[in-house]
């Protein structure tokens, strides 16, 4: 028995490693499919509404548009906010320059040997190609957006199809299983987006306060920043805090300063992330925190930025999976987030 347990969970292994490395290899063609069906569960209700007044492909064309016109709007203010701080930057190189020196001055006169190493592997001019290589990585999202775009059409059209198809199904017991984990998924897509979207738009405000408060140039860049990566959990917030911090430090020259704002800054993205939201959110998307870690971290390597954003959805959706399993129920408990006594 023990050793029949050994092999089946050495098995589960391997496969789970097969199929990571098959969407790492593939992942020009998993990572859209896979952000094209994130879509679908978040706009369907909106095709399902309209559908019942004008015919399909009308019905289509207006969520498509609607759903181009809100991603390519955010993109934009995104691009804006990215644009002004690159400016700012290449406009002050010399202050950072300034304070790079002041920093490889104060660490070789405290004795730190790593001195000689950083200096080799940072400058200012790092920052510029930090920045140069981020709109890179945003340039080659148009292919990627393209390709969601018509995995998302085509998805649309067959979403009445595919549940048809499930429940003709001979085995009634599994399209109902089918159908269920659908729509629980689905559900929980269009919740985890419309949470996380109120705590990016709050964390924006509040990051433009501040910033703006202490007198902060391009104040309005970094709520804009803030808004953006605030999308991207674990990862976002850490640049969101740390590059205003650096620039806070150029500006003023002080780095009590940028301590006081990286503190700030800190404060305000564990308040509404670690407080509010998931007031927010319920126990529907109570996920583990060591798991959102992992699962971001996880999907960035597997897939990039597109990973990093999509990443704790699709665990979400694993672990919803999970759920409707017996012999699997154990796994989504484990993963689960903290039960909270709201009592």
């Amino acid at each position: 028995m023990a050793g029949d347990n050994s092999i089946r969970i050495l098995s589960v292994l391997c496969a789970a490693i097969l199929v990571a490395a098959a969407l790492y290899l593939g992942s020009a063609i998993f990572a859209p499919v896979a952000m094209s069906l994130f879509v679908i569960a978040i706009v369907w209700p909106l095709q399902k509404t309209i559908e019942a007044r004008i015919p399909r492909v009308f019905a289509l064309l207006f969520t498509l548009s609607a759903t181009i016109v809100v991603i390519g709007t955010l993109a934009l203010i995104t691009s804006w906010g990215i644009g002004m701080v690159g400016r700012w930057l290449i406009a002050n190189m010399g202050r950072f320059q300034e304070l790079y020196g002041h920093t490889t001055e104060w660490l070789d006169g405290h004795g730190i040997l790593l001195a000689g190493q950083f200096a080799e592997r940072f400058n200012a001019l790092s920052l510029v190609r930090l920045f140069q290589d981020i709109v890179a990585r945003i340039n080659g999202l148009v292919g990627f957006s393209v390709m969601v775009l018509i995995f998302t059409m085509l998805g649309l059209l067959e979403v009445r199809d595919f549940q048809q198809k499930i429940q003709a199904m001979n085995n009634g017991l599994t399209g109902d299983r089918i159908l269920e984990a659908a729509a629980r998924i689905s559900h929980k897509f269009r919740k985890y987006l419309l949470v996380r979207t109120l705590a990016s738009i709050l964390t924006g405000f509040v990051v433009w306060g501040f910033t703006h408060a202490l007198d902060i140039e391009l104040a309005a860049a970094w709520g804009v920043i803030a808004f953006a990566l605030n999308y991207i959990p674990v990862i976002g917030p850490l640049f969101a805090t740390v590059l205003p911090t650096l620039f806070t430090a150029a500006q003023f020259e002080s780095w009590q300063m940028a301590a006081f704002v990286f503190v700030g800054l800190n404060i305000i993205q564990f308040v509404i992330g670690s407080y509010l939201e998931p007031r927010f959110s319920g126990t529907a998307l109570a996920v583990s925190p060591f798991l959102i870690v992992f699962a971001v971290f996880f999907w960035t390597f597997l897939w990039g930025i597109p990973g990093a954003f999509i990443g704790v959805p699709v665990t979400m959706a694993i672990l919803t999976v999970c759920e409707l399993g017996s012999s699997s129920r154990w796994i989504a408990t484990l993963l689960s987030g903290p039960v909270r006594d709201d009592a």
